[in-house]
């Protein structure tokens, strides 16, 4: 179905006393079906959690964070509310009872969390005295993953979700509007818009073993969006360089490694992956992991509902220090956490290190959903998210086995597909997960900090892309015949 905005009244939503009334979106003439009807809502305890993830299982490219039980933490913890400066706002849309479109909607009056650094765009509003918060974000707050932020029915309601945020914001005199880390489709939704793109880099371990050059070791992430240009223009994108190319499809990914000729393979083992990396990288690696085993650390790990109580609190205890440690509280309140064993465990595994049977430092890594399965059965297709970690105790690349050798050698046992490292990180490099391309759109409502912006977004990203080249030239991944 096709949608336009109408030009009419907002109407109050009668069953929701936290709910605003937001812009109707109407059917053209001729096309059967009920109206579509914005809410804005303030709590996202007033949309249906069955609604939102029947909904969010429809994405092309669903993350465990984009969950009601997620968001719905976030919130009911403490963690994303007013008075930690996110203020939610989920917009969505409505046809009768039927939620077809919706987005996680927070307005900000600063720029922490978001991991898409917009702080020199305050700056300048700020020299000519203009307000820049409250901002619009549409994100998941703390948590910089690649994946759908605009979850629509169809494209033709994405477009219309987009016109409703737009509308939104014009309401309410926001100095601008972030949808961050979003998916192609999104991207292309607020595009077509006039949204201006950004790009940045993330570094991310994929489960494919390369034999066919350069260009297959490194993968964007789902997400990736081929146009970098200015939105609109009709011309052609920069390209990022010949090593960063576009995400096969999972089932392409899948008969790529199951194929014994198909030119790649999941690895076997540890040592097959370490087999696949640069001499001088593997022995870094290796002599690493000894500099653990020698100081008497082990391991153990937990998945799910298999994660006992004191373990969880353990975790947290690592987790605070670490924030406290670099001078800030934690994002996340020890009730979020509480919240997720509760109401979401299948998402998460948990690494332990002991040393002399005493616990002394912990990662915690969120997985896409999957389906029960044995102990030991593949999970082939699905996603590892390195997330969070901290220590009690200093042991020397004791942070290194933790959050990534750890994870990796548990994702290749269980076929885990890719792992994504989270925001930043060259060093990431080394323990071979790859530069890809992330990306955000932004709209601003002064024109001419808009066209400021968008020339400078122009010269960034044409820096990206020579950065890209400059990341993937220094692959530690090599190739065989």
């Amino acid at each position: 179905m096709d949608w336009k905005q109408a030009a009419e009244a907002p109407e109050k939503n009668a069953g929701s006393a936290h709910a605003d009334p937001g812009p109707r979106l109407t059917a053209r003439a001729g096309v059967a079906g009920a109206a579509i009807i914005t809410r804005v809502c303030h709590s996202l305890q007033d949309i249906g959690a069955a609604a939102w993830n029947t909904l969010a299982a429809l994405q092309q490219h669903p993350t465990p964070f984009m969950r009601h039980e997620y968001l719905a933490a976030l919130e009911a913890s403490g963690s994303a509310t007013p008075a930690t400066g996110w203020a939610p706002r989920f917009l969505t849309l409505w046809q009768d009872s039927e939620l077809v479109a919706a987005c996680p909607l927070y307005l900000k009056d600063h720029s922490y969390g978001e991991y898409v650094f917009d702080w020199a765009w305050a700056n300048a509003h700020a020299a000519h005295g203009l307000p820049y918060y409250p901002k619009a974000v549409v994100a998941v707050p703390f948590t910089p993953v690649p994946g759908t932020r605009l979850m629509a029915r169809d494209a033709q309601a994405r477009t219309a979700l987009v016109k409703a945020l737009l509308a939104w914001c014009a309401s309410e005199g926001v100095s601008s509007l972030h949808v961050l880390f979003a998916a192609d489709e999104d991207l292309d939704a607020c595009a077509q818009a006039g949204l201006m793109l950004r790009q940045t880099v993330q570094f991310h371990w994929t489960n494919m073993a390369p034999t066919l050059g350069t260009g297959v070791s490194s993968l964007p992430p789902e997400g990736a969006l081929a146009a970098l240009g200015r939105p609109g223009s009709g011309s052609a994108p920069p390209t990022l360089g010949t090593g960063v190319s576009s995400r096969p499809s999972e089932d392409a990914l899948a008969a790529v490694g199951s194929s014994p000729g198909g030119g790649s393979s999941v690895y076997r083992d540890f040592d097959d992956f370490l087999s696949h990396l640069s001499q001088d990288k593997r022995k870094k690696i290796r002599q690493e992991r000894r500099r653990v085993r020698d100081a008497g650390v082990t391991f153990r790990w937990a998945r799910g509902a298999d994660i006992p109580a004191d373990d969880w609190d353990f975790f947290y205890r690592c987790y605070e220090r670490t924030y406290l440690e670099h001078g800030n509280p934690p994002y996340l309140s020890r009730d979020f956490f509480h919240r997720m064993a509760a109401h979401m465990p299948e998402a998460w595994l948990l690494f332990i290190a002991e040393r002399e049977g005493r616990p002394i430092a912990s990662s915690l890594i969120a997985i896409s959903a999957y389906s029960s399965s044995a102990q030991g059965q593949k999970d082939s297709g699905f996603v590892a998210y390195g997330r969070y970690w901290g220590a009690l105790e200093r042991v020397d690349c004791l942070h290194f086995e933790a959050c990534y050798y750890q994870p990796l050698q548990w994702c290749i046992a269980h076929g885990v597909q890719r792992f994504e490292g989270g925001a930043q990180g060259e060093h990431k490099m080394a323990r071979a997960l790859l530069p890809v391309a992330t990306r955000s759109a932004h709209w601003l409502a002064h024109p001419a900090f808009a066209d400021a912006v968008d020339r400078y977004l122009q010269h960034e990203t044409a820096g990206m892309a020579q950065y890209l080249e400059h990341l993937q030239a220094r692959s530690p991944v090599r190739t065989r015949p």
